[in-house]
């Protein structure tokens, strides 16, 4: 029997039943009542759910994502869904600028129907359901009517943002970060010229931090969009600091299989061009680079001018920049060159001085690498393996599975038919190499 079809365009809870059915990552034979078993609630609950006749209560999202195997994709579009409700009715309350929706506060609202299949079309979520849609960028143009948030609450607002990317999986934070996109964006329609100068700079952060997110969840077309948006609203800014530090970001997230090294090497040289001294994170994408293109002396070179870089002072007032990245650069380089004692001590001084889960994975995956590039091919590519099975799937971010690829790139071509290969490819992409 065929289930009712579901047109995630009529409401947003009528999407949010689309894609609680056919979520990518959803287990493919579970059934409404083995869910409902699941669940602990009658399957007529989750049939009405998925048509979007009523709205699951919030003390069963977190359990319906589980069953679901929806990996955060559920929690996060309801979290946005509810927090756009609450948006609107707060715009409607200030504005007189809403009308009333009929449909529970939302879903009768265009503008909330597309934010939210924007949402997920920035998460990779709706090619499943065979929706169209623009990107969410177009979607700036339109204002929320907000009252206005104080400088200091967005900056700490981007704190809180880049806190959550080092420490939550990148699903959530996207979803966070949308928001507050839209938000600043319609604040910025209705400031003075000199705040719409400070919000500028607030909006480069976030874009900033929303392509991050996309790139840690391998959507790089539409996080080069974002890039590109982050570099925009930073020269409108006229902050030369932050200028710098947008490219930076995009240049170092860039290196994990979004762009070429050749190609970021060029866009490191040309950002560098913008000031007269070294700029450190710039130096360590340049480090980073040069040795996944096995220009290995160079790479080593690039390290000590970063020291020395470094030596002068090289903190930044937005909190990209900490001690760990140089280390972490270290870390990455020495392994290239098989330096394990370097390199050892390199992941050590990371160990103490980082949160961030992407570092924590990362730097068993440069022993890993380092192992490899002695000799210890299969030693290396099993602890490459064990460091990616012991990370959930929700933290498997692209930035991790890239390093664990640069691993598997470092075995020579003739190599790469051992079984310890074949695991670690079949772990990182679900299926068997093809010459296996």
């Amino acid at each position: 029997m065929t289930a009712d079809p579901i047109d995630p365009h009529a409401s947003a809870w009528h999407l949010f039943g689309a894609v609680m059915r056919r979520c990518p990552e959803a287990r493919p034979n579970l059934g409404l009542r083995r869910a409902g078993e699941q669940m602990y609630t009658d399957f007529s609950n989750l049939a009405k759910w998925e048509r979007g006749e009523r709205t699951p209560p919030p003390d069963m999202i977190h359990r319906l994502d589980q069953v679901y195997g929806a990996h955060g994709i559920l929690t996060a579009l309801y979290d946005t869904l509810i927090a756009l409700k609450t948006t609107t009715e707060s715009a409607e309350h200030h504005t007189g600028r809403y009308p009333k929706n009929t449909f529970d506060g939302i879903g009768d609202d265009d503008m909330e129907r597309r934010a939210a299949l924007h949402l997920l079309a920035d998460l990779g979520t709706l090619s499943g359901l065979g929706i169209s849609t623009e990107p969410f960028r177009r979607l700036l143009d339109l204002s929320f009517g907000h009252p206005h948030r104080a400088l200091e609450d967005w900056e700490l607002a981007c704190a809180d943002h880049l806190h959550a990317l080092r420490t939550r999986p990148p699903v959530q934070v996207a979803a966070d970060l949308l928001i507050d996109l839209m938000t600043v964006r319609g604040q910025s329609r209705v400031s003075t010229p000199a705040e719409v100068t400070e919000l500028q700079r607030i909006t480069a952060m976030l874009s900033s931090l929303q392509a991050n997110a996309l790139t840690r969840l391998g959507n790089h077309g539409t996080a080069i969009r974002w890039w590109y948006s982050a570099r925009q609203a930073a020269d409108a800014s006229g902050d030369l600091a932050l200028r710098l530090l947008v490219r930076a970001e995009e240049t170092g997230h860039g290196l994990y299989g979004q762009r070429d090294p050749e190609t970021i090497l060029r866009m490191v040289r040309s950002a560098q061009q913008l000031t007269d001294k070294p700029y450190l994170k710039l130096l360590t994408t340049e480090a980073k680079a040069l040795s996944m293109l096995g220009r290995h002396d160079e790479a080593l070179g690039r390290l000590v001018t970063l020291h020395k870089a470094a030596e002068q002072g090289g903190t930044d007032r937005y909190g990209f920049w900490k001690p760990d990245g140089l280390h972490f650069a270290e870390s990455w380089v020495y392994a290239g060159v098989g330096n394990d004692s370097a390199a050892g001590t390199a992941r050590e001084k990371v160990l103490k001085a980082t949160r961030d889960y992407v570092y924590l994975v990362n730097i068993q995956l440069h022993s890993a690498l380092c192992t490899v590039t002695q000799g210890g091919i299969d030693e290396g590519l099993r602890q490459a393996a064990k460091a990616i099975d012991a990370v959930t799937p929700a933290y498997r971010s692209h930035h991790v599975i890239e390093t664990a690829n640069l691993v598997l790139r470092a075995v020579p071509p003739h190599q790469r038919t051992r079984p310890s290969a074949i695991e670690l490819h079949t772990l990182l992409t679900g299926t068997p190499p093809q010459n296996a």
